[in-house]
């Protein structure tokens, strides 16, 4: 009878433990501005009122709140908060209420500084990867784990970097995901949660595309019938500075320092990879990657920045001829009017930064008349790792590789006025350098 008694204490007290709301994952820095910034967390169920307090982290007494005004309680609360009136260059600390009681859960961030028509571009650095697989074995295929080691991103959140670029495949959705819209919103949830993340998410501003996995199931398009919920969960998940337009697409872009980047959607508008590449000899027009309203506001876009740098990001490789998977020469009506277009408006600066292959490496594509192109890959995080293979072992295009290794890129732009330098470093799961990489402003200038 004692040990029965003690058993229902025990249970009652594990059911209110359980109960207790809480913030489940982040916070995450979304985009910080100059005036602005966005936090997102996520909230348990149970949560009733969620407030963010905020001030000047020199000024430890006066604290502003917002408090959330959408809906709560429901299986998935993901929360983003946006916060106005901030000033320029100016380190913010904030902490959260939740039901009213302070919680432990904040951080700090600080504003951009207004450099233009005032100071040289700022030195700065941002991380990027892509393809981070959280292993989850009631779901997972049977065998070795697919997931490797997760302290590369306690290594990443100890780096100091202006922002954390994700390309693509932020979350693998798994067969219990595809058709389910609440399996959708699950995976991202659970995988977000992930304690080791944690840090990373708080240390620097979080920007982010998707490919197949964190879209839905693998190599898939725009056939996908549940993509608009993909579109929302992703939103949801992330706090880009824009997500599309005319409700498509999630593609949009950010600035820092003097370079652009351009932050493409692979997915939403995307043909089957079985449809012909050709028609009687001639790209085919209607297999597209990109589709005419992204590739029209890319090219817009193109033409607007005034930056030094202007990296174009997407999930599947632009310039590499030979890969046996997903690649924009696939899509030959896109990828000839692509390069065209930057040709023939002499658009100078522009790299691209692609994830998907679970490689790093750097194809250099010659281009007479004109500087050179350049694809800069980087993936793993902790999904498993590639070997080269085939006809890409030795590909005459590239010009600097790592194969069956987890790792991160390091991109920092330094030096004086028109003399501006980009240093890319290939960082294992340690922090370790693999690899090493630069090419200055004037390596990218159109004649």
């Amino acid at each position: 009878m004692y040990n029965k008694f003690l058993f229902f204490i025990f249970l009652f007290i594990s059911t209110i433990v359980v109960a207790q709301p809480k913030i489940i994952a982040g916070p995450m820095l979304g985009p910080v501005e100059l005036r602005d910034a966005k936090i997102w967390l996520e909230v348990s169920s149970e949560v009733k009122t969620v407030s963010i307090l905020y001030n000047k982290k020199a000024d430890n007494k006066s604290f502003k709140t917002v408090t959330y005004k959408g809906e709560l309680g429901n299986d998935f609360n993901p929360i983003t908060f946006v916060i106005g009136g901030l000033e320029f260059n100016t380190t913010y600390a904030y902490k959260f209420s939740i039901n009213g009681k302070l919680t432990n859960n904040g951080g700090e961030f600080t504003t951009k500084d207004l450099w233009q028509w005032r100071k040289p571009a700022p030195d700065f650095s941002f991380l990027t990867g892509g393809c981070a697989y959280i292993n989850q074995p009631i779901y997972d295929r049977p065998g070795k784990p697919y997931g490797g080691d997760s302290s590369i991103f306690e290594t990443m959140a100890k780096e100091k970097a202006a922002f954390m670029l994700w390309t693509g495949d932020a979350w693998y959705s798994r067969e219990v995901d595809y058709f389910s819209e609440w399996g959708l919103w699950y995976r991202a949830s659970h995988d977000r949660a992930f304690p080791v993340l944690q840090n990373l998410l708080k240390a620097m501003p979080q920007f982010a595309i998707w490919d197949d996995h964190d879209y839905g199931p693998n190599d898939i398009g725009k056939n996908y019938i549940l993509k608009e919920t993909s579109r929302k969960v992703f939103n949801s998940y992330f706090c880009n500075p824009s997500s599309g337009e005319n409700g498509e697409g999630i593609y949009t872009m950010t600035s820092w320092g003097d370079a652009d980047i351009f932050m493409l959607d692979d997915r939403w508008w995307r043909s089957a990879d079985k449809i012909k590449d050709s028609i009687d000899g001639k790209p085919n027009p209607n297999k597209t990657m990109f589709g005419a309203q992204q590739m029209e506001w890319l090219k817009n876009a193109l033409l607007f920045s005034s930056a030094t740098f202007k990296i174009i990001t997407t999930g599947s490789q632009v310039l590499n001829t030979v890969s046996p998977y997903d690649k924009l020469k696939d899509f030959p009506a896109e990828y000839y009017e692509l390069l065209n277009f930057l040709k023939e408006y002499k658009v100078s600066g522009v790299l691209f930064l692609t994830g998907d292959r679970h490689h790093s490496e750097i194809i250099k594509m010659e281009r007479p008349g004109s500087y050179p192109l350049f694809d800069i890959t980087v993936s793993p995080l902790t999904s498993g790792t590639h070997k080269f293979f085939g006809p890409e072992a030795n590909n005459p295009m590239r010009v600097l590789g790592i194969d069956e290794k987890q790792n991160y890129g390091k991109f920092s732009f330094s030096g004086k006025r028109n003399q501006r330098k980009l240093t890319i470093e290939f960082l294992g799961i340690k922090g370790e350098k693999l690899g090493e990489w630069s090419i200055s402003e004037n390596e990218l200038k159109s004649p």
